[in-house]
């Protein structure tokens, strides 16, 4: 059964709540520094490694604004061993994507304590900062979650949250060694502390915490969110199906791609040092352009960018969590993630994958199974 502490809530702010127990875990003494988002300016919460609990006060990881898949941060962070162990503090599609680095040799799970927070979405980077304007960006994290979390995935002043945040089932992150809890409770009392590891069960034996029943209102809340989202996410594999169904379509739903390979950087499980796009394969000769455009009567410029997403979907659709940070990236609004995971769930379905969810799932043709996919390979033989 999972061990549930009590986390009181200072002057019914949560916020501060989450930063008293980054102090405490700063302050054990067996962590050398706490990744969180912080805010560093006027602009969105960044990933900040933190070694000084005086430093903490600027943390908000309930922040409605994700800049950038910290996963590939904590990547760097324990590639190799520091001697010292990172508490890490992110979102649900985070740490599901840092376990797939881990699986591929890119990060390791030894030195690292992950706290998970349950993910009421965020806005993308523009809607952010339009609603965020000129207040405090901790009352703005505040005004956002309201008393309770996860009432309703639209947020107030017309501003909806990403589409990858509306369409998603994992509020919840499994493999996380400390969850908090938000979805449906009352945030200006205490929140619940889950430990859903011996690692976490450690830390919160180690805290003080008082012990607290599990909440059942969360768990009611959290069905409610995952059935709402999951809708959203068939209707939206719906409608970028029908709007690629074909070659032709799919050029044209890519149509606004200037090859800048945004979401390729911005993907958190995109991990290759050297990518083909990046070198000079691709750039053609004057006089092939203009064969290519004499066939057709027209070429788009800049060519390739179909077979870039392809290739791409071909190599990341098996590790693809979600996150939409290829969508947030993109400078022409290119509707990236709607793509990525309409092919991602299929392909994931293929193979009864589910990225992120524990060390123990090997990766996709990273094995051997004699009985896999019978049905295509009764056909060859």
């Amino acid at each position: 059964m999972t061990t549930t502490a009590k986390l009181d809530v200072p002057d019914k702010n949560p916020v501060a709540a989450l930063q008293e127990l980054m102090r405490r875990i700063l302050e054990r003494g067996d962590v050398g520094g706490v990744l969180t988002p912080l805010h560093l300016g006027g602009g969105t919460p960044m990933p900040t490694l933190v070694t000084d609990p005086g430093e903490l006060g600027r943390a908000d990881p309930l922040a409605p604004a994700f800049p950038m898949n910290g996963a590939k941060m904590l990547a760097r962070l324990t590639k190799g061993h520091s001697g010292e162990r990172i508490a890490a503090v992110m979102r649900p599609c985070e740490i599901r994507a840092f376990v797939e680095l881990a699986k591929l040799n890119q990060g390791s799970l030894d030195d690292v304590l992950l706290v998970s927070v349950d993910c009421l979405g965020a806005y993308d980077n523009t809607h952010y900062l339009r609603f965020k304007g000129q207040d405090d960006p901790i009352q703005t994290t505040l005004g956002f979650l309201g008393k309770t979390g996860g009432a309703k995935d639209t947020a107030r002043d017309g501003y909806d949250l990403a589409g990858a945040c509306l369409a998603c089932e994992y509020p919840v992150a499994v493999a996380a060694d400390v969850s908090v809890g938000l979805v449906g409770l009352d945030l200006t009392n205490a929140l619940p502390v889950m430990a859903e590891t011996a690692k976490g069960e450690a830390l919160l034996a180690s805290l003080g915490l008082e012990d607290w029943e599990p909440q059942a209102a969360r768990d009611e809340a959290l069905k409610t969110l995952v059935e709402r989202r999951t809708q959203e996410r068939d209707a939206m594999f719906e409608r970028t199906a029908q709007a690629t169904g074909s070659l032709e379509s799919l050029a044209e739903y890519l149509s606004g791609c200037v090859n800048c390979l945004n979401c390729r950087v911005a993907c958190p499980v995109c991990y290759c040092r050297e990518c083909v796009f990046s070198t000079d394969v691709f750039d053609h000769k004057p006089w092939q352009y203009l064969s290519w455009a004499r066939q057709k009567g027209m070429l788009k410029m800049p060519t390739d960018t179909v077979f870039y997403h392809l290739t791409r979907m071909a190599h990341m659709s098996t590790a693809c969590v979600g996150c939409g940070q290829c969508s947030n990236a993109c400078p022409n609004d290119v509707p990236v993630m709607e793509l990525f995971r309409t092919v991602a769930a299929r392909t994931q379905e293929g193979f009864s994958y589910e990225p992120g969810r524990s060390m123990d799932d090997p990766p996709p043709l990273s094995v051997f199974k004699e009985k896999e996919f019978e049905d295509v390979v009764s056909h060859i033989a």
